[in-house]
């Protein structure tokens, strides 16, 4: 069974040791109920991803309690400045570069070299993410596809027995989800949200430029993905002579996503070990994935990187 915390200073301290610890807990935000992880801890990503029945592996924004905990991870700008001091705590996500040696999952990136931050306006949430002291992936606390949870038991009700905890703090005030500008060059609006385009433009005293088409930057567009440079073969029992071999359960490789067959390490392990092979500048021959379960999401993944690449 899922723990049912209250938000008092027993609940919220024992939410940041469950999430110091790699579980999952579910979390108010002023917007829905977050199914909240350790950022940094790749196995508890890859739990949200198999709780939550999500079908593949998108980036996720990463709550942090405040300005110094988001400049630990991403490389900090003068605009993400004058933007968090007009907007922080707020719905207003911000992407930016991530700094060498940030320590964030690559699930959470999606294999991107950028991270969404955003520091919620919740006075839970914020309790939460200062006690625990480390950064927060949560995306919203319901099963892949339907209706977002407002209330602990909306979250109970499509994730009972799937994560350790929700803290319950009665019913957010329900709004819609966060405004996503990237950073990474000149200010670029990628999803409208609760902060208002003219209200963004009105503090930087510029226009914010749209993103370019097909471009995916952040969570809340299309998927987007590492994909390695080398081609990748699916469904191979061994590597030719040319290729690296990425291994799965009995079929084994030069790495293994999981010798024990497991999936969700197997989750954990996918970006990395890609980003890896794929140093060798040789094509990548990788095992048959089970299709059940977390494995939709990984062999999701592996289409895509698989997929015939244009130009």
């Amino acid at each position: 069974m899922t723990d049912r915390l209250t938000s008092d200073t027993f609940g919220i301290d024992r939410a940041a040791t469950l999430l110091r610890e790699g579980a999952l807990v579910a979390m108010p935000t002023e917007t829905v109920y977050g199914l909240g992880a350790d950022a940094r801890n790749s196995d508890a990503v890859a739990n949200i991803y198999a709780a939550k029945g999500r079908p593949s592996f998108n980036p996720l924004i990463v709550h942090v309690s405040d300005i110094e905990m988001a400049r630990r991870f991403v490389v900090w700008s003068d605009t993400a400045q004058t933007l968090a001091d007009a907007f922080w705590p707020g719905a207003l996500t911000l992407v930016l570069p991530l700094k060498p040696d940030h320590g964030i999952s690559s699930l959470v990136t999606a294999g991107l070299t950028t991270l969404a931050v955003r520091m919620p306006d919740h006075p839970v949430a914020l309790a939460v993410l200062s006690r625990a002291g480390i950064p927060i992936a949560a995306p919203s606390a319901n099963l892949s596809g339907r209706i977002s949870p407002t209330t602990a038991n909306h979250v109970l009700n499509g994730l009972d027995g799937k994560i350790a905890a929700v803290l319950d703090n009665g019913p957010c005030p329900v709004g819609v989800e966060s405004t996503i500008v990237g950073l990474i060059e000149t200010p670029t609006l990628l999803r409208p949200g609760g902060v208002a385009q003219e209200d963004l433009e009105t503090v930087l005293k510029h226009p914010v430029e749209a993103p370019e088409p097909d471009t995916i930057t952040a969570p809340g567009q299309l998927a987007s993905h590492y994909a390695p440079t080398a081609q990748v073969r699916l469904n191979a029992a061994q590597a030719e002579d040319h290729e690296v071999m990425l291994g799965f359960g009995e079929i084994g490789g030069d790495l293994n996503l999981s010798e024990t067959g497991d999936l969700i390490e197997a989750a954990s392990n996918l970006f990395d070990h890609l980003h890896k092979l794929d140093e060798t500048q040789k094509p990548i021959a990788v095992a048959p994935i089970p299709n059940t379960g977390l494995g939709q999401a990984i062999n999701d993944r592996l289409k895509r990187a698989a997929a015939p690449k244009n130009g």
